[in-house]
């Protein structure tokens, strides 16, 4: 299928290029900054551990679930016009958010951001790859890209930390829609649209169900701990979810163009490379999720030293792109997946064995490195695991199906580690009440009144001198607790996605050099998160 484009056969256009990378660098920093403001929100928001979940979900659900439509969209009606689109609407949902008075308006304002950042992460790729005449030229740019969105991963936490420990945390998304306006007075003016419509259409019944089914199996997750596990809304949210993911497998055997092949998965190590896609993301988003509440909400410490936590969960992967890169040139992916993913494991354990009493920051060196480390290692073996393993007229769409599934584990993170540990520590915190002999009947009765309306984390943030002040150490250990099974649920995640990819994966030398996959006309460039 060929590419109708403005831009002129020489090399790529420097606006084009210069605009694509911005915006995947300004997507990638709306993602990545709300986590290290998780401490701020809950002293001046003051939600429950639930409502913390959804401000990071809000975001990453639209990435998830409407993402592969975007880049559909870019190709039908022009991509120049989608990346303009999406940074002004990702602007508009950072200015909701920074005049939030309430948590639901914060919700909103990140559900909005959500939607122009699912609109810029394939755009901006299918844009400097459309614009591109040969292999080589591609694969420099996309290089570009790629550092470009490791670099709002490194920014983020800086402007999150430097915002909120110097200023406010409204001011950090302040910061983001300056950066936004930016990229779209720089798309408008600079870049060079580029379009493909032969063949391609929206799967509306595809996306109305993975849609519906994300969002229903996301609330009954997230709100389990809050509402109960047998209460009607999450027994019901969760037959919905059933329900229309088999709908959304129904409606991709049927669709001329589906979001999702299901043919792939007739592909072992396909197949196997997509389950650790989602598993191995879901066991990296729930650390940091994880990290992000035990040095905010729990430890109160400052969105400074939080961001500290995120330059070593992120920043390692741009550092060490140079050596996986000619190590995936040398090893079968088989071997740094597995590799990466026990590294992940590792360090979650270790995470788990921390004090919750131990504030000191060296303390998470070790433990935050390895996962680091191991994240590196995973996440670019796993789109080469896919994309070596399917014939190259489907590897475009392969990518695009792992971006989708990995993506829908880094949704996944927050809400399953955010479900389990408040269970973990809600359970514990009511148990040690019941045996607090040093509380009087009063704390005792104002501890209980506290739990029942904002659960553990509103009782480790209440003032000491009040009534159920008293009652902080119990709240503070069962979070410790709680947080801390998170740690190994994410550690046992990337334990067990190695072994599968140990024991299930093909051996071998890594494969012959196909073409390059963005060279594939027929689908839309991925997005990576």
């Amino acid at each position: 299928m060929s590419d109708t484009s403005a831009a002129p056969r020489g090399s790529l256009p420097l606006g084009t290029l210069l605009a694509g990378c911005l915006a995947v660098c300004l997507a990638q920093i709306g993602l990545a900054m709300p986590a290290t403001l998780n401490g701020l929100f809950q002293e001046h928001l003051h939600p429950v551990g639930s409502q913390l979940t959804w401000i990071s979900d809000a975001f990453l659900l639209p990435v998830a679930v409407l993402e592969l439509s975007f880049g559909v969209l870019g190709d039908l009606f022009g991509r120049k016009r989608l990346l303009v689109g999406g940074a002004a609407l990702l602007c508009a949902g950072e200015v909701v958010a920074a005049t939030a008075s309430g948590i639901h308006q914060l919700w909103t304002g990140q559900a909005l951001a959500g939607l122009g950042a699912a609109a810029l992460f394939p755009t901006s790729l299918a844009m400097i790859a459309a614009g591109t005449r040969t292999g080589a030229q591609r694969a420099r740019s996309i290089a570009l890209w790629a550092s470009s969105l490791s670099a709002g991963g490194f920014l983020a936490p800086l402007i999150g930390g430097i915002t909120g420990t110097y200023g406010s945390w409204r001011s950090a998304f302040v910061v983001v829609v300056v950066l936004a306006l930016i990229s779209a007075l720089v798309s408008g003016l600079f870049a060079t649209d580029s379009r493909s419509p032969e063949g391609r259409s929206l799967d509306i019944g595809g996306q109305l169900a993975i849609g519906v089914g994300l969002f229903a199996l996301l609330y009954a997750v997230i709100q389990g701990p809050e509402d109960g596990w047998d209460s009607t809304p999450v027994i019901v949210a969760f037959l919905v979810a059933a329900l229309f993911l088999v709908l959304f497998v129904a409606a991709e055997r049927r669709a001329r163009s589906p979001l999702l092949r299901l043919e792939l998965f007739r592909n072992r190590s396909f197949a196997v490379a997509s389950v650790v896609a989602v598993v191995g993301m879901f066991s990296f988003l729930g650390t940091a999720y994880a990290a992000s509440i035990r040095l905010g909400p729990i430890q109160h410490q400052s969105p400074m030293r939080t961001a500290f936590a995120f330059l070593l969960l992120n920043a390692i992967t741009p550092a060490l792109t140079p050596l996986t890169s000619r190590l995936l040139h040398r090893l079968h992916a088989r071997v740094l997946l597995t590799a990466g993913l026990v590294l992940m494991a590792a360090g979650d354990f270790l995470a788990a064995g921390l004090d919750v009493d131990d504030r000191a920051l060296p303390s998470l060196i070790l433990p935050l490195g390895l996962v680091g480390c191991g994240f590196a290692l995973t996440v670019s073996s796993i789109t080469a695991t896919a994309v070596n393993t399917v014939p190259v007229p489907l590897a475009g769409m392969a990518s695009a199906a792992t971006n989708l599934l990995r993506d829908f584990g880094f949704t996944l993170g927050p809400a399953v580690i955010g479900a389990v540990a408040l269970s973990q520590a809600a359970s514990r915190v009511n148990g040690a009440l019941a045996d607090a002999s040093s509380l009087d009947a009063q704390s005792r009765a104002a501890a209980h009144e506290v739990l029942a309306e904002g659960g553990p984390l509103a009782l480790n943030s209440v003032p000491p001198a009040s009534p159920p002040g008293a009652a902080r150490e119990y709240a503070l250990d069962a979070l410790g607790h709680g947080y801390g099974i998170g740690f190994v649920v994410c550690g046992c995640a990337a334990l067990l996605s190695a072994v599968l990819v140990a024991t299930a994966l093909r051996a071998g030398k890594a494969g012959p050099e196909k073409e390059d996959p963005l060279l594939d006309d027929h689908h839309s460039a991925p997005a990576a998160t």
